[in-house]
C-alpha cells in the first residue's frame, strides 16, 4: 500500500495550533495511508498545548518535531511575529530533509500550513510538493481578503482609499459589506506590506482547506466557481466545522460547580458572556456590562478577564475574588447571586453544550462562532480584534442566527477600543438574544446542518475526500 508523509506546521498559539491538529485527525482518520508529521514552534510557557500535543503522542499516524522555541517579546510590534517565522525557514528545512531521507513513514506528498505561516512556500517549493493552507477562520472572510489584495494590486486602492468608503461589493458575500466591518489589517497603512504579503502567499497555494462548511456559507463558496475573480484561485476544501477540545484550566471558580448550577436553571434562560482567549475590558467597560445585565434581569454567567497593560501581546490574567468587587459596581455579587455567576477561565463547550444556555454575549472569534453554531446557541456581536468584525457582520446581517450589541467595536493594539459600549446597548442585544425566536429557530436549523455535514457522504466529507485524493496523487 502506497504512504504518504504530510508535514503541517501550525501557526504557535492555542486557538490556531489545537484546531490545525484536529484537522490532522481527521484527516488521517479519514484515510489509513496518510502519515503526518507536525512541525511544533513552541511558545515560551505554553502548558495549554504541551498539554494537548502530549495527548496526542499515542497516535501512530501523528509523530512530532519540536522546532526552536518561537520567541516574540509580549510588548513587541505583531509584525515582530513575521520575522520570528522566516527565522524558523532554517529549521524547518533541515526537519524536512530528515524525513525525507529517512522515507520510513511514505513518499513526502505535502504541506499543510497555518494561514499564518504562508512564508514556508518557499520550503514547499525546494522540495517539489504542493502548499496547502489551513484557513482558521471563514470561507467570506477569506474571500475578502482575496477581494481587498486584488483592488489593491489591480486598482492601486490603498488602505487610506479603504477608509472613506461606505461599503464595498465583495464576491463572497451576498450584501455590500460596510468598511467598519473590515479587519483592522486592511485599514492600516502601517500594516500594508504584511497583508500584502499574507495573501500573497493565500494565491500562491496550492488550495486552501477552509474550517467551515457549504450549509453554512453556500454564498461564499459557491462564487469560488461561478465569480470570474476569483475562479482562477487554489481550489477551496470546505472541512469543518472542527472543533476544539477544551483545555485542562482553571478558573476562579470550578467547572464543575458552574456546571452544577446551571443544572438548576431553566432551558434557555442563561445568558454567557465571553470573550475569548485575548478578550478583556477596562473598568469603565466593565461597569456598563455589570449595569446591563443588572438591568436586563437575564440569569447570566460572565467569564471576566483581568486586562494587561495596553500594547503588550499577552492573554489576560484571572481576577482574585477582591480584585472582582473592586472593578464591578458595589454590591453586584450580592445582588445578583441568585440568578448569576462571574468566573474568570470559561469551559466554553461545556456550558454552550448546556440546555440551560440560552445566548451568547461573543467576540465572534471563529472556533466560538463555530462552537455557539454546533450548539444552536445564538450569539449577540460583541466583536474586538482580527477578522471578528466581519464575523459579526456575516452573522448578524447574512445569515441571520445572531443578534447585534456592536458590529464596528474594534480594539487596537496600542490605542485600545474606539469607544464606550453603553450599558443600554449591551442591555438590548442580551434581551434579545434570548427572546428572538427567529434567530433562535435558524441557529437551531444550521446546527443541525452542522452536525451532519462530517457524516459519510455529507458536504465535509466529501471534501476531506477530494483532499486526500489530491494528496494521495502527489505520489
Amino acid at each position: 500500500m502506497k504512504k504518504a508523509e504530510v508535514v503541517f506546521i501550525p501557526f504557535p498559539v492555542p486557538s490556531h495550533l489545537i484546531s490545525t491538529l484536529e484537522f490532522a485527525k481527521l484527516l488521517i482518520n479519514h484515510d489509513n495511508r496518510l502519515h503526518i508529521t507536525v512541525l511544533l514552534m513552541k511558545q515560551p510557557h505554553s502548558t495549554e498545548t504541551d498539554a494537548y500535543t502530549k495527548s496526542l503522542l499515542t497516535s501512530d499516524s501523528i509523530n512530532f518535531i519540536n522546532l526552536p522555541e518561537f520567541t516574540v517579546l509580549p510588548n513587541t510590534d505583531p509584525r515582530a511575529v513575521f520575522g520570528a517565522l522566516e527565522a524558523q525557514k532554517p529549521n524547518v528545512r533541515q526537519a524536512v530533509s530528515g524525513i525525507t531521507n529517512g522515507e520510513q513513514h511514505g513518499h513526502l506528498a505535502a504541506f499543510v500550513v497555518d494561514m499564518l505561516c504562508t512564508t514556508m512556500i518557499d520550503i514547499a517549493k525546494e522540495f517539489s510538493v504542493p502548499m496547502l493552507v489551513f484557513f482558521t477562520s471563514g470561507i467570506a472572510s477569506l474571500g475578502l481578503n482575496l477581494h481587498l489584495h486584488t483592488l489593491r494590486v489591480r486598482d492601486n486602492v490603498d488602505p487610506t482609499q479603504l477608509q472613506q468608503v461606505t461599503e464595498l461589493a465583495i464576491p463572497t458575500f451576498a450584501n455590500p459589506v460596510p468598511s467598519y466591518s473590515f479587519p483592522s489589517s486592511v485599514l492600516s497603512k502601517e500594516w500594508e506590506q504584511i497583508f500584502m504579503n499574507y495573501v500573497r502567499g493565500l494565491k500562491n497555494s496550492d488550495g486552501i482547506i477552509v474550517n467551515s462548511f457549504e450549509e453554512l456559507e453556500s454564498h461564499a463558496v459557491q462564487s469560488f466557481s461561478s465569480h470570474s475573480e476569483l475562479a482562477g484561485l487554489p481550489t477551496i476544501y470546505p472541512v469543518g466545522p472542527i472543533l476544539t477540545p477544551e483545555p485542562e484550566t482553571k478558573g476562579i471558580v470550578e467547572s464543575d460547580d458552574i456546571i452544577k448550577w446551571l443544572d438548576n436553571q431553566p432551558t434557555s434562560s442563561v445568558v454567557f458572556l465571553c470573550f475569548g482567549t485575548r478578550g478583556s475590558f477596562d473598568d469603565d467597560q466593565v461597569k456598563e456590562i455589570a449595569h446591563a445585565i443588572e438591568n436586563s434581569g437575564a440569569r447570566f454567567v460572565w467569564s471576566l478577564r483581568k486586562p494587561h497593560p495596553r500594547g503588550v501581546m499577552v492573554a489576560p490574567s484571572e481576577y482574585t475574588l477582591s480584585d472582582l468587587s473592586l472593578v464591578l459596581l458595589e454590591g453586584f455579587l450580592d445582588r445578583t447571586t441568585g440568578i448569576g455567576r462571574v468566573i474568570g477561565w470559561a469551559p466554553q463547550t461545556q456550558i454552550l453544550s448546556h440546555p440551560a444556555t440560552g445566548g451568547f454575549v461573543s467576540h465572534c472569534g471563529w472556533n466560538s462562532t463555530l462552537e455557539s453554531i454546533y450548539f444552536g446557541v445564538p450569539i449577540a456581536t460583541w466583536p474586538l480584534f482580527a477578522e471578528q468584525q466581519t464575523n459579526a457582520f456575516q452573522l448578524v446581517c447574512e445569515l441571520k442566527i445572531a443578534v447585534e450589541i456592536a458590529l464596528d467595536y474594534r480594539v487596537e493594539l496600542h490605542q485600545g477600543p474606539n469607544y464606550l459600549l453603553t450599558a443600554d446597548k449591551i442591555e438590548k442585544g442580551i434581551r434579545s438574544v434570548l427572546d428572538n425566536d427567529e434567530v433562535r429557530k435558524n441557529a437551531k436549523e444550521m446546527s443541525e446542518k452542522s452536525r451532519k455535514t462530517l457524516l459519510e457522504n455529507q458536504s465535509s466529507y466529501r471534501y476531506i475526500g477530494r483532499l486526500t485524493h489530491y494528496i494521495m496523487n502527489q505520489i
